[in-house]
């Protein structure tokens, strides 16, 4: 009779347990960092409630122009500074289907800053690549698998200041890396 009641006791315990961790809320990592290889750079994640977080990166963009006047073109590296404020929408949904959430591994709209430096290297005769700081909402995704490779897309349009002008701009950011760390 002993056994019974320690049996039933077990059985209990072990009911609530599996409960309270299937009702346990899908949440951002809580410190995440990140090597982008794709642009060099550095990411910083910081996830302040279960569904927000504070993403910083320093790297190293790539841009492109071309100048019909002089008929040539130019490649031109920029050191940035990136800042965001990202809601995960979907990682609830993601994990009743049995998908990965590991790592911010989901969909999110963000608002962004990016402060972009003067270009390090690019062609006198076009003209340079002044500093300039761009503003814009965005929708993306991101992807952590096995081996914490790391996969992300951000899409959006924003607005763009510099010394001369201010302007409307697609905002387009693609990185490929890994999540570093426990």
């Amino acid at each position: 009779m002993k056994n019974n009641h320690l049996l039933l006791l077990f059985l209990v315990f072990f009911t609530i347990t599996i409960q309270a961790q299937e009702e346990a809320p899908t949440s951002v990592e809580k410190n995440q960092f990140k090597i982008n290889f794709l642009f060099p750079g550095f990411i910083y994640e910081h996830g302040f409630d279960t569904k927000n977080t504070l993403y910083s990166e320093i790297g190293l963009a790539l841009g492109y122009r071309y100048d019909s006047y002089y008929g040539e073109s130019n490649v031109y590296f920029v050191p940035l500074i990136n800042g965001q404020f990202r809601h995960y929408y979907n990682l609830e949904k993601r994990a009743n289907k049995g998908k990965r959430t590991a790592y911010n591994s989901g969909n999110f709209i963000a608002m962004s800053a990016t402060y972009n430096f003067q270009s390090i290297s690019t062609n006198k005769n076009y003209g340079e690549y002044t500093s300039s700081l761009t503003i814009a909402p965005l929708w993306g995704f991101q992807r952590t698998y096995k081996r914490k490779f790391n996969l992300e897309l951000n899409l959006g349009a924003g607005v763009n200041f510099d010394q001369f002008d201010t302007e409307f701009t697609p905002v387009a950011n693609f990185t490929l890396g890994w999540v570093i760390g426990k």
